[in-house]
């Protein structure tokens, strides 16, 4: 097989597995992950059975992927949870972090939101979620820990950055628990910039408030 042969058949490779993962992406949005069967997906996605197992072993598979791409897309957005930048407001910065987070979950809605629903009965996906948490609770951790400005609210920090880290979640995925019923999601938001605040921070003042901060 010549050169531009193998250039052309990965081509088309890459192109199926898009296909499948964006069948996946577009099937969520008018059905739960369970309702989901391999023969679906490869239906919507113009590709035989045989097909996509060719790229995936499971449709567990094609969520992973769904999720380190959300991971990925976190991690450009905030820079690689870079420290704040100079003469960046304590508070700017908090609502920098987790205005990252609300665009990465819009981007991947309804995903997010199946997955958070689908956790509380499927071993599976719990598992994929809490490897997609704890990734960005370690990067969390380690951006506090170097903050000079830091004021957790309590010495178990890992405890607390997780706290606020399935708050976020939560708050995120409209969840009605936390946003109520028919509320506007802005108003949660705009608490959870403030939890972060204050829980990391002690509610530190904004500059212009009370300078040195």
């Amino acid at each position: 097989m010549t050169a531009e042969a193998r250039e052309t058949r990965r081509s088309r490779g890459d192109r199926q597995r898009d296909a499948i993962v964006r069948a996946v992406r577009e099937l969520l949005q008018e059905r739960s992950f369970a309702d989901l069967s391999v023969s679906t997906i490869s239906e919507h996605a113009g590709v035989a059975r045989s097909g996509f197992y060719f790229y995936f072993d499971s449709k567990y598979a094609v969520l992973a992927v769904i999720l380190a791409e959300a991971s990925e897309e976190l991690a450009k957005l905030t820079h690689n949870f870079a420290p704040r930048e100079p003469g960046e407001s304590l508070s700017d910065y908090a609502k920098r972090m987790v205005g990252s987070a609300a665009a990465v979950y819009a981007t991947n809605d309804p995903i997010m939101h199946a997955c958070a629903v689908a956790r509380n009965t499927d071993a599976q996906i719990r598992e994929m979620m809490d490897d997609f948490a704890d990734g960005i609770i370690d990067k969390i951790l380690s951006l506090v820990e170097q903050d000079p400005d830091a004021k957790p609210i309590s010495d178990d920090l890992p405890a607390l950055v997780r706290t606020l880290a399935a708050t976020t979640m939560m708050t995120l995925t409209h969840d009605s628990a936390f946003i109520g019923r028919g509320a506007d999601p802005a108003r949660a938001v705009a608490v959870v910039e403030r939890l972060w605040l204050y829980g990391l921070w002690g509610g530190q003042h904004l500059p212009e408030d009370q300078p040195g901060t």
